[in-house]
């Protein structure tokens, strides 16, 4: 099954980028995110890319502009987060052919990242909007709107939020930390999957 999880690599080297990768899809989390502000991103999103780009959404987080975009659509990246709502950035990404997950926090965010063609959207920070504010947004999105939570989310609360009917969650220090350990990221990474598929069973 491909679990809605984005693995949020905030602070990753290119040295750790592999292995990491590596120890993520073999926990059973296929999407992941190195945010643009980690320490040469781009070294890392391409090493990841090319050697598991076939067997996951590899992409970059914290995406601010559309140059961004097309840089990281030439490495062959096939996904974009951000932690706002820029028509720009979504549009330059679906030109691009990648997959678009902006940051919204309102109704208003949400409808015009939509209409731009977002693919999910991005509740962040997800402990400020908490599940009952997702449960009022979500009467009023478009039957079939993929949302995340992320920034707050972890297994503790994943059962309050499918609850309310959120479709995934993007997971940052509650998976990587930098100085991490590959062994201790692997360990999470099989609690966090472990957590996610109890809630959707």
């Amino acid at each position: 099954m491909s679990r809605k999880i984005i693995a949020i690599l905030r602070g990753i080297t290119p040295d750790e980028a592999v292995p990491i990768t590596e120890a993520l899809i073999d926990a059973g989390i296929t999407r992941i995110e190195v945010p643009l502000n980690s320490p040469d991103p781009f070294t890392s999103i391409k090493r990841m890319v090319d050697a598991f780009g076939q067997s996951a959404l590899i992409g970059a987080g914290t995406v601010l502009n559309p140059d961004d975009v097309l840089r990281l659509h030439r490495i062959g990246a096939g996904m974009v987060v951000s932690p706002d709502c820029n028509p720009r950035v979504i549009v330059a990404t679906k030109q691009a052919g990648m997959k678009s997950f902006p940051g919204v926090m309102t109704p208003t965010e949400c409808f015009t990242a939509l209409r731009n063609g977002a693919d999910g959207l991005k509740l962040f920070p997800g402990s400020l909007i908490g599940p009952e504010g997702l449960k009022a947004i979500k009467a009023v999105l478009p039957q079939g709107t993929q949302t995340f939570a992320v920034g707050g989310a972890s297994p503790a609360n994943f059962a309050d939020w499918f609850a309310a009917g959120v479709d995934g969650f993007g997971i940052g220090s509650a998976l990587y930390a930098p100085g991490s350990s590959v062994a201790d990221i692997s360990a999470r990474a099989v609690d966090i999957v472990a957590a996610y598929d109890a809630g959707v069973a």
